[in-house]
């Protein structure tokens, strides 16, 4: 077999088919895990909202989605809201929020973070039942569920004062979408949605 010459032309052109090659074979690869991936979401979906809302069983309707992203899961046990924050420490913080029919927190799940381990991340068992910033068993319409830096009722987790923030303002969030308001996520104020 002949050496290639070593010109400009044939090492744009090795270069060119290698990433061809390797572009088509990290497309083939998604391909394949793209609807495994999907069905463990799924799963993990259906786990969280039976999680938080304290059940074995549930008959789960059509999902609802707002305006602004924030997903509701009706069930017969109560309402299961899925709500993001993107300015949270390390990005994106997703939520998972479970509402019985009176509108109390009857838990949550963190589905989604990019916190930093040993601070931020705390935010998966900092605010559930017997945490220093617990929220399970509230209802937001009588809390201020905002940190006490800013004057509400909850101790952030030490030393993430922004998580804590967006992790709040995801509850405040959900909430909001569970009762048809807005609240308004930097002040924790309620008020009505313009639409109605």
């Amino acid at each position: 077999m002949k050496k290639l010459e070593s010109t400009w032309y044939n090492m744009a052109l090795v270069l060119t088919l290698i990433a061809v090659v390797s572009g088509g074979a990290l497309g083939y690869v998604n391909e394949l895990t793209k609807g495994p991936i999907e069905q463990i979401k799924a799963q993990q979906l259906a786990d969280g909202i039976k999680k938080v809302l304290n059940a074995q069983e549930l008959n789960v309707e059509e999902p609802q989605t707002t305006e602004d992203g924030t997903v509701l899961y009706q069930t017969d046990k109560g309402t299961a809201i899925k709500a993001s924050d993107p300015n949270a420490f390390g990005g994106t913080l997703t939520v998972l929020v479970g509402f019985d029919t009176k509108g109390i927190i009857q838990g949550y799940q963190v589905l989604e973070t990019s916190e930093t381990p040993g601070l931020g991340a705390k935010a998966d068992s900092w605010f559930q039942t017997g945490g220093k910033g617990c929220i399970v068993g509230a209802n937001p319409a009588e809390r201020n569920l905002t940190v006490k830096k800013d004057g509400g009722e909850v101790d952030a987790i030490t030393a993430s004062t922004i998580t804590s923030r967006a992790f709040l303002r995801c509850v405040n969030k959900a909430y909001a979408a569970l009762s048809g308001k807005y609240t308004d996520a930097d002040s924790g104020a309620t008020k009505q949605n313009e639409k109605q």
